[in-house]
């Protein structure tokens, strides 16, 4: 006899959304079971309870092949994979890799390079699950030119939205008569940290692209298109989420 399983684990399996996203669903009132709009903590047996989201009902179907998956996000693509607004979105961009897969976590519409998309929830919450402090890289491009102080107050950590970033590593790579390009890490996945943090200390970004997540790097992969991940690579992701590193402790001042 099935037994029966987080309502959220379910929708995961099923490939259509993470189990975090999965969750947000449910607090939204857009999962049904039997009928009844569930809540976080219900439970279903699959094949046995009908179980609705958005009103679509899941159908039990061969188990996916596991895929894990690289894109170089160009800019004007957002984060998902349907847009009310009709904007283009990064599912047009993987929509011949064969399984349905979804993004882990985002990069806003504007930011381009790295991102994963998968179909295996329990290696998308293990990515992005908040007390995860895994390390994502940028080269950012950013007026005017950089100075010390600004790298000495973003790698301190600065206010935004209200509550101090953590530590940052920051590098000047490159200046002209307006701009520098830097190359910025951080341990945290707020909304457009990066944008903010830089606003805060007088900088502008013009153009920002995110080249590593842990030791994972983009590499040689051109813009717009994907790859699978090897399974060492994978395993490397893995390594990183669950690694017990903190970040940086943040510089005295």
């Amino acid at each position: 006899m099935k037994k029966p399983i987080r309502v959220q684990k379910y929708i995961s399996e099923c490939g259509i959304a993470s189990r975090r996203h999965a969750e947000d669903m449910i607090r939204a009132g857009l999962v049904k079971i039997n009928g009844r709009t569930a809540k976080l903590g219900d439970t279903c047996i699959p094949g046995v309870h009908r179980v609705t989201v958005e009103g679509r009902e899941l159908k039990q179907r061969r188990r996916p092949e596991k895929r894990y998956i690289m894109l170089n996000k160009p800019r004007g693509f957002v984060t998902t994979m349907q847009d009310e607004q009709g904007r283009r979105c990064v599912a047009d961009l993987v929509a011949d890799c064969g399984e349905r897969v979804y993004p882990v976590g985002r990069l806003d519409r504007d930011s381009e390079g790295l991102l994963l998309l998968t179909n295996d929830g329990e290696f998308a919450n293990c990515v992005m699950h908040p007390s995860r402090h895994i390390a994502k890289t940028y080269f950012a491009s950013v007026r005017p030119q950089l100075t010390p102080q600004q790298i000495e107050r973003l790698e301190s950590g600065v206010v935004i939205d209200g509550r101090r970033t953590s530590p940052a590593q920051v590098k000047e790579l490159s200046r002209e008569a307006d701009r520098s390009l830097m190359e910025i890490t951080i341990f945290e996945g707020r909304n457009r940290q990066i944008r903010k943090m830089c606003e805060a200390v007088g900088l502008t970004v013009a153009r920002l692209k995110r080249v590593a997540i842990g030791n994972l790097a983009l590499g040689g992969l051109k813009l717009g298109k994907w790859r699978d991940l090897t399974r060492a690579e994978v395993q490397l992701v893995l390594r990183d989420a669950t690694r017990p590193a903190e970040p940086p402790v943040q510089r005295p001042r």
